[in-house]
C-alpha cells in the first residue's frame, strides 16, 4: 500500500508503456543501444521519483542557479562539444555524452513558471520573459538546433497564454510574428532551408532534399493494419529510413507494428496528456499550475512535431519522440518533467 501512495501510476505506467515500446523497437535492431536505453531509463526514474516526493517550493531556491548553470553548460558546446554531421550538440563525458539543449526545457519551464507567478502580463514582463528565453534559444540555434529551438518557443507560448494574457496583446503577438518568421529563412542553414523546400516539393528531388519525407512516408504506409512484425520492416532495416531510432522511430514502429501500433503510441500519449490538464485544472497556485502548464506544452509539442514530420504534414527537423526515441539526455530530461509534474499533483493531492 505504501507503493501504491508513494508512486504516481498515471505517469510512471504511461511512461513504461512508452517506454518498452521504444526499447523493444531498438533492441530487434541493436541489442547494445537498446541496454543502454535501459540504462538511460533507470537513472530517468530514479529522478523522476526523487523528484515526484520533493516538495516542489524547495526547488523555487534553485531555479535561478540552474538556468544560470544551463546557459554555462550551452555555452561549453560551442566551445567544448564535438561535431556530428554537422551539428555540435553534446558534451563528450567519457562512456556518455550529455545534451544540454534537453534539459534547457524543464529549466525553461521551472524558470517561466517562477517568473509569471503572481506576474501581471503586461508588455514589460512579456518582453523580460523573452529575455529569459532568447540565451537559450540563440546558444542552441547556433549549435544548430532548430527542433529544441522550437519546443523552447512552444514552451514560452504555452506559458504565456496561461498567465491570462489579453486577447489584444495575443492578436498582436501574432501579428508581429506572421512579420517576423519569413525574416527567419535568412538565419537558416543551407540543409534547413533544403527540408523545408523538400517538405512542400518531396518528388522534385527524391534522392536529395525530399528522400526523408519519402521513405518516411513509405514506411509509414506499408505497415497497413497490423505492421510488417518486430524487425521484418524493410525500410528499417535495410536503412532506406534515415534515423529510424531516433527522428523516424514512430515511421519504424508503424510499419513493424501498423496501426495498431500508432494507435496504442497516440493513446497513451493522449491520456498522459490529458492527465496533465486535470492536474492543472485542480491547482490553486499560480506557479503550480504555470509549471504544469509548461510541462503540457514541451511534450505536445515534441509529440506533434515529430509524429508530424513522419507522417508528412510537417517539415522535417531533428526532434525526438518523448520516452521513446533512441537518446539518454532526452530520455532523462522528459523524466524530470514528469518528476516535477507528480511533484505537483502529489502536493496538490496532500492540500
Amino acid at each position: 500500500m505504501k507503493l501504491l501512495n508513494f508512486l504516481n501510476w498515471p505517469i510512471a505506467l504511461s511512461s513504461i508503456f512508452l517506454i518498452s515500446i521504444g526499447t523493444l523497437v531498438i533492441y530487434s535492431s541493436s541489442k547494445e543501444l537498446a541496454f543502454q536505453q535501459l540504462f538511460f531509463t533507470i537513472i530517468g526514474f530514479i529522478f523522476f521519483l526523487g523528484l515526484s516526493q520533493l516538495d516542489i517550493r524547495v526547488l523555487t531556491k534553485f531555479i535561478k542557479p540552474l538556468y544560470f548553470f544551463i546557459i554555462l553548460l550551452l555555452s561549453v558546446v560551442l566551445i567544448w562539444g564535438f561535431e556530428t554531421r554537422g551539428v555540435i550538440r553534446w558534451i563528450p563525458l567519457g562512456f556518455f555524452n550529455v545534451q544540454p539543449s534537453e534539459f534547457s526545457k524543464p529549466v525553461l519551464i521551472l524558470s517561466l513558471a517562477y517568473f509569471w507567478a503572481g506576474t501581471a502580463p503586461t508588455w514589460i514582463n512579456i518582453f523580460k520573459s523573452l529575455g529569459l528565453i532568447a540565451p537559450l534559444v540563440l546558444l542552441i540555434f547556433k549549435q544548430p538546433d532548430l527542433g529544441s529551438s522550437l519546443t523552447l518557443i512552444a514552451i514560452w507560448l504555452g506559458m504565456l497564454f496561461a498567465s491570462h494574457v489579453s486577447a489584444k496583446k495575443i492578436a498582436i503577438l501574432i501579428l508581429v510574428a506572421t512579420l517576423v518568421i519569413p525574416s527567419g529563412w535568412l538565419f537558416l542553414r543551407q540543409y534547413q532551408k533544403e527540408r523545408i523546400i523538400g517538405f512542400f516539393a518531396p518528388e522534385s528531388d527524391p534522392l536529395g532534399r525530399g528522400y526523408n519525407q519519402i521513405q518516411s512516408t513509405i514506411a509509414v504506409g506499408s505497415g497497413q493494419l497490423f505492421g510488417r512484425g518486430l524487425g521484418r520492416g524493410t525500410q528499417s532495416r535495410l536503412q532506406f529510413l534515415p534515423e529510424y531510432r531516433t527522428d523516424f522511430i514512430f515511421a519504424s514502429i508503424v510499419e513493424e507494428m501498423g496501426f495498431i501500433g500508432a494507435l496504442t503510441i497516440l493513446s497513451i500519449y493522449l491520456f498522459l496528456l490529458t492527465f496533465c490538464l486535470k492536474v492543472a485544472n485542480r491547482v490553486s497556485k499560480d506557479f503550480n499550475f504555470l509549471l504544469v502548464i509548461g510541462i503540457f506544452s514541451m511534450l505536445i509539442c515534441q509529440i506533434f512535431v515529430n509524429i508530424g514530420m513522419n507522417i508528412g504534414i510537417l517539415p522535417i527537423t531533428g526532434i525526438t519522440l518523448p520516452l521513446i526515441s533512441y537518446g539518454g539526455s532526452s530520455l532523462v530530461a522528459t523524466f524530470i518533467g514528469l518528476g516535477l509534474l507528480a511533484s505537483v499533483a502529489k502536493s496538490d493531492k496532500e492540500r
